[in-house]
């Protein structure tokens, strides 16, 4: 399965990691393992995750308060979001 991720969402996910870092050596990188094994959760069942709206999804995150908001369409899964459980619900509905 191919991933494919909007722009905005992996500078999200570069910001979140270097906050991390910033707050503990090495910590960043530990943020964007468990990204890493979200996706991987997402590649093996796609659809095992609910449905929040139309065809988009999302799975949480191990151990750091984010999510990742996906949409999946044949082979390809397509990352719209990297986001922390704070910031407004809606503040990503318009990427695609």
């Amino acid at each position: 399965m191919r991933v494919v991720w909007h722009p905005e969402a992996e500078d999200e996910a570069i910001e979140a990691a270097r906050f991390y870092n910033r707050r503990v050596r090495g910590l960043g990188s530990e943020f964007l393992d468990s990204i890493d094994e979200a996706i991987e959760q997402i590649i093996s069942d796609p659809m095992r995750f609910a449905l929040i709206e139309n065809d988009i999804r999302r799975c949480r995150v191990k151990r750091f308060p984010y999510c990742v908001y996906f949409r999946s369409v044949a082979d390809t899964v397509r990352i719209l979001v990297v986001k922390h459980h704070s910031r407004h619900p809606d503040y990503w509905k318009p990427r695609r």
